[in-house]
């Protein structure tokens, strides 16, 4: 029923940026804090950024300050991950999620590789 579609991930430059979307559904989006998560190949996955329900208030990883921006659009059911100045470190598979009654939910990810 639940469902987190990640979308809008691709090979960037350096420098470059990209802006990622997650589409949910099966659940009353506007009720919950939405986050996005990475994971780089042979590393953990980390929190990257967090947005209240009515987008608020944000909070951000220190890796990423001042060039990732969380938002959402409660209308479209929809929460988004502008990346600037990316950077080869950035190189993930990002994934959207949310927490609910101590269950958390997660999509299938969607690759952004930052590379020359």
């Amino acid at each position: 029923q639940v469902q987190l579609v990640e979308s809008g991930g691709g090979l960037v430059q350096p420098g470059g940026s990209l802006r990622l979307s997650c589409a949910a559904s099966g659940f009353i989006f506007s009720n919950y804090v939405m986050s996005w998560y990475r994971q780089a190949p042979g590393e953990e996955r980390e929190l990257v950024a967090t947005i209240t329900s009515a987008g608020g208030n944000t909070n951000y990883a220190d890796s990423v300050k001042g060039r990732f921006t969380i938002s959402r659009d409660n209308a479209k059911n929809t929460v988004y991950l502008q990346m600037n100045s990316l950077k080869p470190e950035d190189t993930a598979v990002y994934y959207c999620t949310y927490l609910r009654v101590g269950v958390r939910y997660w999509g299938k990810g969607t690759l952004v590789t930052v590379s020359s």
